[in-house]
């Protein structure tokens, strides 16, 4: 049941009657007018969420109401009520900004139907408005958190290309919050309500990659057991993020290319093309044009993706927004913990604040999770942090989702895996340890155990050699970060 306003306007009274009373018993709260002008007068002085009129009445019709209305400060949606042969009026009205129509006799179904779609599109509207204000007063933007001039550009940038259909290069190192920037820009659409789905093209092996993203039919391939949709289709009208875009294959590139061209794509043995209607945000942690110049990236494909970059700075870069970040992230933690961790001590904003987070947003977070957690009440303080935070060689441990910042091998690194290793055949994971950082032990524990034979441990871990060496490369570009 809703109790928005709805204002009737319709000048035959039994009509009027009849539409203010079926309206009302679906829980609205309705009131009616007998032409444009007294329904003009009692919009203005009542600001119902609907109006519902009728398209010919005498002194102002349909589409005169329509157009003084959409004057007004507050949003109204408009539904009008069309005779059979006022159809074209209806689809015009349409074009100036009614809502929708709905024929006469008025099928009740239809017409409540049309009432609830416009009351939740209205809720999403002031939400819409609430988060822009949001960001405009506070420097907030969903999960996005800052107030330094970096972040208020981004925001700024955000809030001017989200309500076109335009595509978006993200670019930043790993951890700054790209996927956040598409969430934004997804948030602020006219696509709001529709899916956003986002793909790591750096965690698909290559033989799956085209068939995840564009889908495939049944028996296009061993094991393609029925027909899938892929996520362009699962997007449909919504907006699609290809994270570690530099990831992904030469050969699916070109066939995303000529899906953005053509907004057509054809699943793996199909014959058939299937039209498309997806926003396409792309993100990537290397620099675009030294990817293009080395052959990762297709030229042309970098050049269609990027009509607008939003780059996220390394959180070193705005150390002024490291408290307010942390404070956010204090209140997910807490809701997601069951905690009630208050805030953080002087002492410790000082040492966050002079750390230079080579893991970026993201090791911030898992920073202040481990806090929250050991905490579980009070004020955080320097005593909830990491072992030796901050002091020469600390090495934070990356995230599952970290990606390599440098190109050097990390099963060189042998002093690395020691760190780790007191005993040949057991991992301990203390109480307050990271997903993460648990996995991070036991692949490299895994690796010593096979004398650093990357083939068998990738074998024995039940993972492919290449997330291995992925895996490798991030643990060995955030030693290399912190010591450098």
């Amino acid at each position: 049941m809703s109790s928005e306003k709805v204002l009737i306007v319709e000048d035959e009274v039994h009509a009027r009657s009849g539409l203010t009373e079926l309206i009302e018993s679906w829980g609205y709260r309705a009131e009616c007018a007998a032409d444009g002008i007294e329904g003009l007068e009692r919009a203005v002085e009542w600001a119902p969420a609907i109006v519902v009129t009728d398209l010919k009445m005498p002194r102002m019709d349909g589409m005169e109401l329509l157009n003084r209305i959409s004057e007004l400060p507050q949003r109204i949606a408009v539904v009008m009520l069309t005779a059979q042969g006022s159809i074209e009026s209806a689809v015009e009205a349409m074009r100036m900004g009614a809502y929708d129509y709905i024929p006469k006799p008025v099928d009740p179904v239809r017409l409540r139907t049309i009432l609830h779609n416009a009351s939740r599109q209205r809720e999403a509207d002031v939400e819409l408005e609430a988060t822009r204000r949001q960001l405009r007063d506070t420097g907030v933007l969903g999960p996005l958190v800052g107030s330094s001039p970096q972040m208020k550009d981004i925001f700024n940038m955000i809030e001017r290309v989200a309500p076109s259909n335009v595509s978006v290069l993200v670019t930043g190192e790993s951890g700054t919050g790209k996927e956040l920037v598409a969430r934004a820009l997804h948030d602020l659409s006219s696509r709001r309500l529709k899916p956003f789905v986002a793909v790591n093209c750096a965690a698909i092996p290559e033989t799956l990659i085209e068939s995840e993203i564009f889908g495939h039919e049944k028996g296009a391939f061993t094991g393609a057991l029925e027909r899938r949709a892929g996520c362009f289709e699962l997007a449909e009208e919504g907006t699609l993020l290809l994270d570690e875009i530099g990831e992904m294959p030469a050969g699916t590139q070109a066939k995303l290319l000529r899906v953005l061209e053509d907004r057509k794509l054809r699943r793996l043995g199909s014959k058939v093309e299937t039209a498309v209607d997806v926003r396409v945000v792309a993100a990537t942690n290397k620099d675009p044009e030294q990817a293009v110049a080395s052959g990762e990236l297709r030229g042309d494909l970098y050049y269609r993706l990027n009509v607008f970059n939003i780059h996220m700075p390394p959180l070193r870069d705005h150390l002024i927004d490291v408290s307010a970040i942390a404070e956010k992230m204090i209140d997910d933690m807490n809701e997601r913990h069951h905690c009630t961790v208050a805030g953080l001590k002087d002492s410790l904003m000082t040492r966050m604040e002079e750390y230079k987070w080579p893991g970026n947003v993201r090791e911030l977070r898992n920073t202040i999770e481990r806090a929250v957690i050991l905490a579980g009440t009070g004020m955080l303080g320097v005593e909830h942090l990491p072992p030796h935070f901050g002091e020469p060689g600390f090495a934070p441990a990356p995230t599952r989702s970290s990606r390599a910042m440098g190109e050097s091998e990390a099963g060189e690194a042998s002093s690395e895996m020691q760190r780790y290793l007191e005993d040949k055949n057991t991992v301990r994971v203390e109480v307050g340890t990271t997903v993460d950082e648990a996995e991070r032990q036991l692949i490299l524990k895994t690796l010593v155990s096979t004398h650093n034979n990357k083939t068998k441990a990738a074998e024995i871990l039940g993972i492919s050699s290449k997330t291995l060496q992925n895996k490798l490369k991030e643990y060995q570009s955030a030693s290399t970060v912190v010591t450098e």
